[in-house]
């Protein structure tokens, strides 16, 4: 027998086993992977739109609108991914709870979390991991505190130390967390929907350079004539789609602080 494979065999006789990684796993969580904006293929198509529309600085303006665009879309879904997660972690607290006020141990509600939502899922598990083990069950969700909804996972985190610090009922601190987390939930969505004029209003204001410059072309003014002229049409062009960024990215930010967190 080869040294080789006797070694592939003795590390075969090693490997842990299920309940060995997930205690790894539980205490070593995998790094915090960056969030995908995948915008590689939008940046280039504008790049390549304008620069057969405009010349070198049609290029750049091509650029700048798809990022706009791209980043418009990327805080929208994250927005929406953000109140799912927040809606499924507190109907997964409101299960956890009931089952506690049942006479369930904390492990055993905690192992019910495969039949939530995947959001609550993928953010308790550590947690049920961990209460199965044995482990502390706080830190297990702080070291997941920046995977999901982080302010709602760090109240849940907060409440279940409380109990376990002060002797506290647990149903009782979590379902406080629920309740905080629902009336979050219902309170974004009010103002979203309050905030649909303001972001229609902000849309048709950033069309509007593009309508004005459309409407001079109809007119016979021919301004993308100007535009892709020469080098002042060139440097109005970038600057003018810069500032209309500009705006759009300031009017989201303060849409954006409308709703606390």
């Amino acid at each position: 027998m080869s040294p080789a494979f006797l070694a592939l065999a003795c590390a075969l006789v090693c490997l842990p086993g299920r309940v060995a990684a997930e205690r790894l796993s539980a205490l070593w969580p995998p790094p915090r992977k960056r969030r995908s904006r995948r915008w590689g293929g939008p940046v280039a198509s504008g790049a390549v739109a304008g620069l057969l529309a405009a010349g070198p600085g049609g290029a750049l303006a091509g650029v700048l609108v798809a990022i706009t665009v791209s980043r418009a879309r990327t805080d929208r879904a994250a927005r929406k991914a953000a109140t799912r997660g927040a809606a499924e972690l507190a109907d997964s607290l409101r299960r956890i709870t009931d089952e506690l006020r049942a006479g369930s141990h904390p492990a055993a509600a905690l192992a019910g979390v495969t039949a939530d939502g995947p959001v609550a899922a993928r953010l308790l598990t550590p947690a049920a991991t961990a209460a199965r083990l044995g482990d502390d069950i706080p830190a297990a969700l702080r070291r997941r505190h920046d995977t999901g909804p982080a302010a709602e996972l760090g109240r849940v985190a907060a409440a279940w130390s409380l109990a376990e610090q002060h002797g506290v009922p647990l149903a009782d601190v979590l379902i406080g967390v629920h309740d905080d987390i629902r009336w979050r939930v219902r309170f974004e969505a009010g103002v979203q929907a309050l905030l649909a004029g303001p972001r229609a209003t902000a849309g048709v204001l950033t069309a509007l350079p593009g309508l004005g410059v459309g409407l001079g072309q109809l007119l016979g003014a021919d301004p993308i004539g100007v535009l892709r002229g020469g080098p002042l049409g060139q440097v109005l062009l970038i600057v003018g789609l810069g500032l209309v960024a500009a705006g759009r990215a300031w009017t989201e930010q303060i849409l954006r602080r409308a709703v606390p967190r």
